[in-house]
């Protein structure tokens, strides 16, 4: 598999929209500012590719994986990731409205101050991710996990956070008002927030 690898290639400026790939391997390529726009892959794997600047909008994913990959002003709205790893990935001013992610994994993934408001994340794996004053209000966050998750001013107003899994740093330092929880997350704000039940 390695020797099938493209490693260091310069795609800086391609226009590719629309393009279809396969189970192509790419380790530490240049993406800055392509057009990749419609892209639509199935089993790639991205290892330290810079994606600066480049358009994935409406593009789709599967099975693929984008690890420690540089996503800086990225177009990425409308895009939809099913089945993929984006493992320690780093997102800076990104355009994440309209995004679909199912079965997806952004552990330890940079995530900070992005706008991800009313986006369907359920289920996604988000443990150790940093958050940071994110805004993720009226997301769908049902069965997430965001153990570990940095969250430290994170707008979670409004989000569907039942099933999701929460750890009390979470609970004290996100800002949940009108969150939707289950029971169990209900009681775990609340002694996170120092209440004694019973």
């Amino acid at each position: 598999m390695d020797d099938e690898a493209e490693t260091g290639a310069d795609y800086r400026d391609a226009v590719l929209p629309g393009a279809q790939w396969e189970k192509r391997r790419f380790v530490r390529c240049d993406f800055t500012e392509a057009d990749l726009r419609g892209l639509v892959t199935s089993g790639c794997t991205f290892d330290e590719c810079d994606f600066t600047r480049a358009d994935l909008g409406e593009s789709r994913h599967t099975a693929s994986a984008f690890r420690s990959c540089v996503f800086d002003r990225t177009v990425l709205t409308d895009i939809s990731w099913r089945g993929c790893s984006l493992l320690g990935s780093s997102f800076v001013d990104c355009r994440m409205r309209a995004i679909t992610a199912r079965d997806t994994d952004f552990t330890l993934a940079g995530l900070s101050r992005l706008d991800m408001r009313e986006c369907g994340l359920s289920g996604l794996r988000f443990s150790e991710a940093n958050l940071v004053d994110s805004n993720l209000s009226g997301a769908d966050l049902t069965e997430a996990d965001l153990r570990g998750a940095r969250l430290r001013g994170t707008d979670l107003s409004g989000a569907d956070l039942r099933g999701a899994k929460l750890d009390a740093n979470g609970l004290v330092q996100a800002k949940l008002g009108g969150a939707h929880v289950d029971i169990d997350t209900a009681i775990a704000f609340a002694v996170a927030h120092g209440l004694v039940i019973g």
